[in-house]
């Protein structure tokens, strides 16, 4: 398996590509309302919601204005009880680290649970690079594994992927017979990996959360697969970004209260597993060895970074991608990294630079609805509009103009004219208003420039009373 190559340069080309694949905007439509309307009735079902969320927010900033301090009490408690802990600067460190502790254990089979961060830094890849066959155990991991594709949403990797689609890859990649239901073809999976996970020589994880206080590993996962991948293999690798530490289980407490509710709808998941250090020599269960990998990989430097430090509160629950009306049409591939939706947008070219990702703090409307929606109160669009900036400020001009052509461009300086002069924008609203009117509150299709949004959606007709006036009629 090849590492994938991100490919956020090519947004638009691939935007448009999803926006004609009927079935993908199908199945994205109707995966993201179930998880939204399974987290809803979840919410609403717990009256003391946002003082839960607020009261996260406040945990996450006060741990990461003194994360060296919290770093350095989880060391030494992963240390103190038998464990190995690894500080990697970027991802290629990160990945050599793990390839010799494999080689110099003489381990040629690795079980994989599911993280975004080891997606993150390649890892499978070098795994494999090396000749050691590293395994995906979340079943739609292990999908987009044989399909040699990147995940398509933090939750759901194959949420781009039809039932018939799946039947297809397991037929041509395993040489086995063509099943249509699902309960057949998690049989399928099943025998497949029973067999990897007992004779597996490294399990290798991510993991939710981090307890300073204790060294305590949190892994929360509704399929079982992490649990095996931690508890059979005799060696345990986990790779944990440095923002995932927490203070103490009591912080901990908030964060299990969201995680599932935000992500699955659920109050808690099938499986928690509480993990600290190798096991004991009176314990039956567990990994005799376990590495802890801590990495930074730009984290230390967004942390440094007081307008977009906010984007290491996220907890990976995916809440924004669901609610997100670009992400919803165009899917998680679009995005041409790992981390797609109003989170990816900001994440990716903070990790990749702001260069290779320019295009993705576009990837948005600024409607809120990923602030509104952020179990952690994270202000999306706050730091969309501060990366939209610095493209523009830091990037060449050529490539700024070539992004924004003269026609944008006048337009904006015409809006701003006349916002600046408040009669003129009484009249041209009335103009515009009495133009674009319809019968049934929609355009479905607009001249010139403008004919790209409604080569895809409509858009909202202005109201025939403009709210200057509408006020006058109404104040007291």
């Amino acid at each position: 398996m090849t590492m994938e190559v991100p490919r956020t340069q090519d947004l638009e080309k691939n935007a448009q590509s999803a926006l004609q694949n009927q079935f993908l905007r199908k199945a994205l439509w109707n995966a993201t309302s179930r998880f939204l309307g399974s987290r809803q009735a979840a919410v609403d079902r717990m009256p003391e919601w946002e003082q839960w969320r607020e009261g996260a927010r406040q945990i996450k900033e006060e741990t990461l204005a003194h994360l060296d301090s919290h770093l350095e009490r989880l060391i030494r408690q992963v240390e103190a009880r038998g464990g190995v802990v690894f500080q990697a600067a970027d991802g290629p460190a990160a990945c050599r680290y793990i390839v010799d502790l494999a080689r110099a254990r003489g381990i040629w089979s690795v079980v994989k649970g599911k993280s975004m961060t080891t997606e993150e830094i390649g890892l499978a890849a070098a795994l494999e690079g090396a000749g050691i066959e590293a395994l995906e155990t979340d079943l739609g991991e292990y999908i987009v594994q044989l399909a040699r594709e990147m995940p398509s949403h933090i939750l759901a990797p194959a949420i781009h992927k039809s039932r018939e689609d799946v039947s297809t890859l397991f037929a041509e990649k395993l040489g086995l017979p063509a099943y249509q239901q699902v309960d057949e073809l998690t049989r399928v999976v099943r025998s497949q990996l029973r067999d990897k996970f007992l004779k597996a020589g490294m399990g290798i994880t991510g993991a939710n959360f981090v307890i300073a206080e204790s060294g305590t590993l949190v892994l929360v996962e509704n399929e079982g697969n992490i649990r095996l991948s931690t508890s059979l293999p005799p060696l345990h690798v986990a790779v944990v970004g440095r923002e995932k530490v927490l203070p103490g289980w009591a912080e901990l407490e908030v964060f299990l209260k969201l995680l599932p509710r935000s992500a699955t709808g659920q109050k808690m998941t099938s499986y928690v597993s509480f993990l600290s250090g190798p096991r004991k020599k009176d314990e039956r269960d567990g990994a005799s060895e376990f590495h802890l990998v801590l990495l930074d990989n730009g984290r230390s430097g967004i942390l440094r970074d007081p307008e977009l430090r906010e984007s290491l509160h996220c907890i990976r629950c995916g809440a924004c991608l669901n609610i997100c009306p670009v992400y919803r049409r165009i899917g998680g591939h679009a995005y041409g990294w790992i981390y797609p939706g109003p989170i990816g947008s900001v994440l990716t070219p903070l990790l990749l630079g702001l260069e290779q990702a320019q295009a993705l703090p576009f990837a948005s409307s600024l409607c809120g609805a990923c602030e509104q929606i952020c179990p952690v109160k994270i202000d999306i669009p706050r730091m969309l509009l501060a990366l939209r900036r610095r493209v523009v400020e830091t990037l060449p001009r050529a490539q700024t103009r070539a992004r924004f052509p003269r026609a944008l461009r006048g337009a904006v300086r015409l809006g701003s004219w006349l916002a600046r002069h408040p009669r003129w924008y009484r009249i041209v609203a009335h103009a515009v208003a009495a133009v674009t009117g319809s019968d049934n509150g929609w355009l479905h299709s607009l001249p010139g420039p403008l004919s790209g949004w409604t080569k895809s959606r409509d858009f909202p007709s202005l109201a025939k009373t403009h709210f200057q006036d509408w006020w006058k009629r109404k104040k007291p």
